[in-house]
C-alpha cells in the first residue's frame, strides 16, 4: 500500500462531530503509551504527523486521520492511565463506547497492546468487550523490537494465554524496523476493495 495523502480530517468527542464521509474506518484502541502515535506514523509512512508524547494520557478525543481520501485511521483515548481523574477517565469510556455501539462504517479494530508485558487487565477488558459486540479485531503487540530473540515464544505464549486467543492472528509490530507494517496493510485492503 502507498500512501499519498493524510489529514487530521476531525476531532470528535461525539457522534454528531464524526465525519460525514461514507469510508471504511480502523479504530486503534490500547493503554496510554502503548505506542499508538507511532503505530499510526510507522503506517501512514510519515515521521512525527501523529504527535508521540512521553507523558500518557494525551490523547482525549476521537482523532480521525483521513488517509489516500480513501479510508480514515482513528486513534482514541488510551485507557488504564492511573493519573487521569476518575470522571475524566470515566467520560473517556463513554466516548469510545458510542462510538463502538453507533459506527456503521467501523470496519476493523487494531487492539494494540505492549508485547513487552503481560496484557493487563484493561487489555483483558477491552478485548473482551470488542468480542462481545462481534467486532472485527486484530491483536498488534507493539515495541517487538525491544525483546530480546530467546524470550519472544514464552512471551508470545504469556499474550495468548492472558487474552485467550487460540488460534487467532497476532501481529507482532515495531514501528523502529516497521515490522508487521505489511500485514496491516493487508488487513485494511481487503477491506477497502471488497
Amino acid at each position: 500500500m502507498k500512501i499519498d495523502t493524510v489529514e487530521l480530517e476531525r476531532i470528535a468527542v461525539r457522534q454528531s462531530q464524526y465525519p460525514d464521509a461514507n469510508l471504511p474506518e480502523f479504530l486503534l484502541v490500547g493503554r496510554s503509551n502503548v505506542g499508538k502515535s507511532s503505530f499510526i506514523n510507522a503506517v501512514i509512512a510519515r515521521k512525527n504527523f501523529a504527535h508521540t508524547s512521553s507523558k500518557p494520557g494525551k490523547t482525549q478525543t476521537l482523532n480521525f486521520y483521513l488517509v489516500n481520501r480513501a479510508f480514515y485511521l482513528i486513534d482514541v483515548p488510551g485507557y488504564g492511565y492511573a493519573n487521569l481523574a476518575k470522571d475524566q477517565s470515566r467520560k473517556m469510556g463513554l466516548m469510545i463506547e458510542e462510538y463502538l455501539k453507533s459506527r456503521g462504517n467501523l470496519s476493523h479494530v487494531f487492539l494494540l497492546i505492549d508485547y513487552r508485558h503481560k496484557p493487563t487487565e484493561d487489555d483483558v477488558l477491552m478485548y473482551d468487550f470488542l468480542k462481545y459486540y462481534n467486532v472485527r479485531t486484530t491483536v498488534v503487540a507493539t515495541k517487538y523490537d525491544k525483546v530480546n530473540q530467546s524470550a519472544r515464544a514464552k512471551q508470545e505464549k504469556v499474550i495468548r494465554d492472558t487474552l485467550k486467543l487460540g488460534n487467532e492472528e497476532v501481529i507482532f509490530f515495531s514501528s523502529l524496523t516497521k515490522k508487521g507494517r505489511e500485514e496491516i496493510y493487508h488487513i485494511m485492503e481487503s477491506y477497502l476493495h471488497s
